[in-house]
């Protein structure tokens, strides 16, 4: 097996700081699937959904352990090599390979040739390029047609080496979920499916000369491992059904974990882009409950979708109209400003007000203990948010929204590190000490805000708890268990999945979100590891993310 090339130190710089960035921008990380990674050695090209622009290059680079590859080659637009700058020239000593765009060139002046040869010697020797199929950036809720450009390099690779018997190379795909992919705090999900592994002896249909429909038929393996690990769909609104649906048969949050949740909803969205069921399925945990008491039904899950979808996703206009038609379940959470999980589990009043003076207490010593910290963290926010303010106004919602997570994460990666410069620089007599004290301070304050917000959202929650009538408060339960009663067919009988979804998906491993246990809750409290969320929609605001952009824009 080829050694593959050396690593450059500054490929091992930008995985070190990047990997920072990420874990700080971005609460979780989840990574699966990490044993069908091919090993260093073995040529592989890596390709990804690409929602996020280069963010997701970031991702995939900090996801791949660097005990199974040392390395993956990137690629980026020719444009931004060559310049007299830092970027600039930690791309090219990266060893990333530039890509020609039509649109940065007159038209019928790109070429990649020397690209495509660049990527090909590099695959012979045993490393791994990273390529997005789908062409640009989009922000999207439907996976884009792939490109057949990987498909093509795979079959000129094989037929440069058709007379070596123990060549192949493999085509790892990669499905990123992000939850709220341009928001602080939000959660990751990276699925590596098993790879698509080609020889020349087992795939003649691949050398050259060959027939253009294997090109398509490699090409719509990769779009279909892609798909099934992502959420893809025709519209926003069949993603917010199926989100919907997801708590209200498995209300569990981050005590089920990351991978699940997308899985379930997954599912869900599957169903209801089909608009029926083709056939009834068989839990692997088991038969449906005895009270699950309604059939699947064609009609049933096309009006159950509607009933999701629309009261899902209201407008703020539309949710204070007295004569809105679709005023049902979650409009009505949005009408009176609390979550679905506060209805599901009923508390006196008497338990309301104790836990709001807890939080209350809870969040004062929090941010009294994390000031020292956020006052470093200001000039990151402020010069982020005004990098970001500025972009925004630079295009269409369309043409802005796929690159503001890469925004902040590079102004925030700047401005962090000025901030971090400086404060050592004006502490230079103990300089040892602060070096390594700063970032544990500015970590550990993050920690503490990220809990303080929390406690402070959970405060808010019961204050509206407390102000909701008991009368709205008995419709709200009765609505929920309408829609309970005609979800469980639905996802027992008719798609195959747990009728027990409390027990079979309660997950304790240390990325599922919340410390479980007296002990752990307390011994471990100022692990960097901790978070407090209730759920994996969360980020670092007061209220509930819904960040979809209107359909038609």
């Amino acid at each position: 097996m080829p050694p593959g090339a050396p690593v450059p130190w500054s490929y091992f710089l930008i995985r070190t700081l990047f990997r920072i960035v990420l874990k700080i921008f971005y609460g979780t990380i989840v990574v699966e699937g990490v044993e069908n990674i091919p090993p260093t050695g073995h040529p592989c090209i890596v390709c990804a959904n690409h929602t996020n622009s280069l963010t997701d290059a970031l991702i995939l680079v900090t996801a791949i352990p660097s005990w199974r590859r040392n390395m993956l080659h990137l690629t980026a637009k020719s444009t931004q090599f060559g310049k007299k700058t830092l970027t600039s020239w930690l791309i090219e000593a990266a060893g990333t390979v530039p890509i020609q765009r039509r649109k940065d060139f007159v038209e019928g002046t790109a070429n990649n040739d020397a690209a495509m040869e660049k990527m090909t010697e590099t695959l012979e020797i045993g490393d791994a390029v990273c390529l997005f199929p789908e062409g640009g950036s989009r922000y999207h809720p439907t996976i884009a047609p792939l490109k057949t450009g990987v498909a093509r390099i795979v079959s000129t690779i094989l037929s440069r080496n058709r007379n070596n018997v123990d060549f192949e190379i493999s085509i790892l795909t990669c499905s990123i979920t992000y939850m709220h992919r341009q928001h602080f705090r939000s959660d990751v999900l990276v699925s590596f499916h098993p790879p698509l592994t080609f020889r020349p002896k087992d795939n003649p249909e691949l050398l050259e000369p060959m027939n253009y429909d294997s090109i398509r038929f490699v090409t719509a393996q990769m779009h279909q491992q892609i798909a099934t690990g992502t959420f893809d769909a025709p519209s926003w609104g069949h993603i917010r059904a199926a989100k919907m649906a997801t708590p209200i048969y498995a209300p569990l949050g981050t005590a089920m974990s990351l991978g699940d949740y997308v899985r379930v909803t997954r599912t869900f969205l599957e169903v209801f882009k089909a608009g029926r069921l083709s056939s009834p399925h068989t839990s692997s945990a088991g038969s449906a409950s005895p009270e699950v008491g309604v059939e699947w039904k064609d009609e049933n899950v096309v009006k159950l979708k509607e009933d999701l979808e629309v009261s899902s996703y209201v407008t703020i206009n539309q949710m204070f109209l007295d004569d809105h038609p679709r005023q049902v379940y979650q409009s009505e959470l949005h009408k009176v400003r609390i979550r679905d999980d506060r209805v599901r589990r009923p508390l006196s009043r008497p338990v309301i007000m104790y836990r709001m003076v807890l939080r209350f207490i809870w969040v004062s010593f929090l941010l009294s203990i994390s000031l020292g910290g956020l006052a470093l963290w200001l000039p990151v926010a402020a010069t982020t948010f005004y990098a970001v303010h500025n972009f925004k106004k630079s295009g269409p919602v369309w043409d802005t929204w796929d690159e503001i997570a890469q925004y902040k994460l590079i102004y925030g990666l700047v401005s962090g590190l000025c901030v971090y410069a400086i404060a050592v620089f004006l502490t230079f007599p103990i300089f040892p000490v602060t070096v390594v004290a700063v970032p544990g301070l500015m970590w550990m304050s993050l920690r503490w805000f990220e809990d303080a917000v929390s406690a402070a959202r959970a405060f808010v929650a019961l204050w509206r708890l407390l102000r909701v009538n008991p009368a709205t408060l008995a419709r709200l339960r009765s609505t929920r268990a309408d829609l309970h009663r005609r979800l469980m067919p639905l996802a027992v009988r008719g798609l195959g999945l747990p009728a027990n979804p409390e027990e079979y998906f309660v997950y304790g491993g240390k990325d599922k979100g919340r410390v479980i246990g007296w002990w752990a809750s307390r011994a471990e409290y100022f692990s960097v590891r901790r978070r407090r969320k209730r759920d994996w929609n969360e980020t670092l605001r007061l209220y509930e993310q819904f960040d979809y952009p209107p359909e038609d824009s």
